[in-house]
């Protein structure tokens, strides 16, 4: 029997993982290693099209979907403790039974694919601001994350590299790095044209503004994509932030909207009056004769 299929590791509690994860972080911060640590702020792994889209992605292939599952546990109790996003790389760290190296290749999208994506844009995409944040048509959206034709990378362009034991390529620390990446995603959606080696300039470029028409005055519906969208697109269920975490409304009291009502130049007359009302002077009053 190989040593590969030998070897068991004994199982590890939540709270021992993220204790030994934050002790591996803190000593390689002591030896000078800058870290960029994988911290998700609720159970939803990724919250944003970009993060969602790159989890669905990866799970609506069967090559990935028994494997990837194993991960969300590690990168759940911050077992990733530094992941990186360069062109056509992601180096990570995780905390397991020991501490391993992750290295996965990401193939760069192809020239022609890029240009023929721009083309099918152009006049859509005018500004980098609504790209990043996913703030677009839905078309221009299922166009980024159609398989296939899309942007997003299909496992033939992804290779996968752990120092762990496991004889599987796609180990639990592979896929937690994986999920990991949509986590960053979120955090900076620039980093996805990054990976994929390509300008995210050239779709801001390629618009025609004489072609577009204004997005601005056009339905919530139309101008972004939706879970039960991303779900249809790859044919997964796209995880979703839970109520708790998202954040309360302000309050609004009486005070507020009487103030909100209020004209701008009644709110700063009485400071105006204040300001330049003229200063007393004191009276002078004459001696009187004796």
């Amino acid at each position: 029997m190989s040593r590969y299929h030998s070897y068991f590791p004994p199982y590890v509690p939540v709270a021992e993982r993220r204790r030994q994860a934050a002790q591996a972080a803190k000593k390689l911060s002591k030896g000078g290693r800058a870290l960029s640590p994988v911290q998700l702020t609720g159970r939803a792994i990724a919250q944003t099209f970009w993060g969602k889209s790159w989890c669905a992605n990866l799970e609506s292939y069967s090559d990935f979907a028994n494997r990837l599952p194993r991960g969300r546990t590690y990168v759940r109790n911050g077992s990733v403790i530094d992941l990186r996003l360069d062109a056509g790389k992601v180096s990570a760290l995780v905390q397991g039974s020991s501490l391993y190296k992750i290295e996965i290749g990401i193939t760069a999208l192809p020239q022609k694919a890029w240009e023929q994506f721009t083309a099918r844009c152009a006049g859509k995409v005018t500004n980098l601001l609504d790209l990043l944040q996913g703030r677009l048509s839905k078309e221009i959206l299922q166009e980024i994350s159609t398989p296939g034709t899309g942007l997003f990378p299909a496992p033939k362009e992804i290779k996968l590299s752990c120092s762990c034991p496991d004889w599987a390529e796609m180990c639990k620390h592979v896929a937690a790095v994986l999920y990991g990446v949509g986590a960053r995603l979120d955090e900076k959606p620039e980093l996805f044209f990054t990976l994929r080696g390509v300008d995210v300039q050239d779709l801001i470029t390629s618009a025609s503004a004489a072609a577009t028409a204004p997005l601005a005055g056009a339905p919530a519906a139309d101008t972004a994509i939706a879970d039960a969208d991303l779900s249809a697109i790859f044919g997964v269920e796209v995880e979703t932030p839970s109520a708790a975490t998202a954040p309360a409304p302000a309050k609004i009291t009486a005070k507020s909207r009487a103030l909100k009502k209020q004209p701008l130049v009644a709110k700063r007359e009485p400071m105006l009056k204040k300001k330049f009302a003229p200063k007393a002077v004191a009276k002078k009053t004459s001696p009187k004769r004796s």
